[in-house]
């Protein structure tokens, strides 16, 4: 386990579950994938620690109890694969939620929680999402039972009816698990995002990416002959005309991760 921890006692401690090993260039430029999740999610007082799932490193029972939320990342595994170390991601995603601890799953994350819990996942039948993405929001998170970190966003004004959102995937929720509420959609995507209670939250796009970031995975794709040259100069002309919300995602994760547990109000 890696952890960055706060210079104080921490107030709050999180755990990133990595299903993905770190890229040589966000080695490189940013020391690995748990700074890039801390730069984007973390803030002062607290601690993250680091688990490299997709080694078979997860958090012991016996400290699940210490952590106020987890995370789990991208991956270029399936989430519907039967990989050990994945049916042991969804064997502890299922325990968590058992005990309402916040989970936020991000693109594989976002799909394996769908799996863990009983929904389906599947390759996605529109093809590789690479790109910028504008997903609709407002009218599918005020149909859904009241719910305190989406409240507090929209009592704000800073939960828009449409929002752009980074992605880079070529799987996708089918279906949400029994009692999910769907919070966005796109053109392509029909679940961008979806809840459970407010301890479980899936999103399909990468609030945590840098454009930087993205033009690396898409030349890694085009190395790896996953997308064709045609695509990748297409993605790379949107990203010099179009840039993703990124500062509302990022208020939206850090709003579901640290909102008060004792005001809860979803089922």
């Amino acid at each position: 386990m890696v952890a960055v921890e706060a210079a104080a006692a921490p107030r709050r401690r999180f755990a990133l579950l990595m299903a993905a090993r770190d890229s040589e260039y966000v080695l490189k430029k940013y020391g690995g994938y748990l700074h890039v999740f801390v730069a984007a999610f973390g803030g002062a007082g607290e601690a993250w620690d680091l688990y490299r799932a997709v080694d078979g490193e997860l958090p012991a029972a016996e400290d699940l109890g210490a952590y106020d939320g987890f995370v789990i990342s991208g991956s270029p595994h399936d989430a519907y694969g039967d990989d050990l170390w994945i049916l042991r991601l969804c064997a502890l995603v299922r325990e968590l939620h058992a005990t309402r601890k916040r989970v936020l799953g991000v693109c594989f994350g976002h799909q394996v929680i769908c799996r863990a819990l009983g929904g389906r996942v599947g390759r996605a039948r529109a093809g590789w999402d690479v790109g910028v993405r504008e997903v609709a929001i407002a009218d599918a998170a005020a149909a859904a039972a009241p719910c305190r970190f989406l409240d507090a966003l929209r009592e704000r004004g800073e939960l828009p009816r449409r929002a752009k959102i980074t992605e880079v995937h070529q799987d996708e929720v089918w279906e949400v698990p029994e009692g999910a509420a769907v919070l966005a959609s796109s053109d392509r995507t029909g679940v961008e995002m979806f809840r459970v209670g407010e301890h479980v939250l899936g999103i399909q796009g990468h609030p945590e990416y840098t454009k930087d970031i993205l033009l690396s995975l898409v030349d890694r794709l085009l190395a790896a002959g996953s997308i064709t040259v045609p695509f990748a100069e297409a993605v790379r002309r949107q990203l010099e005309a179009t840039a993703p919300d990124r500062e509302f995602w990022l208020r939206l994760c850090k709003s579901f991760l640290k909102a008060d547990e004792d005001h809860q109000v979803c089922m």
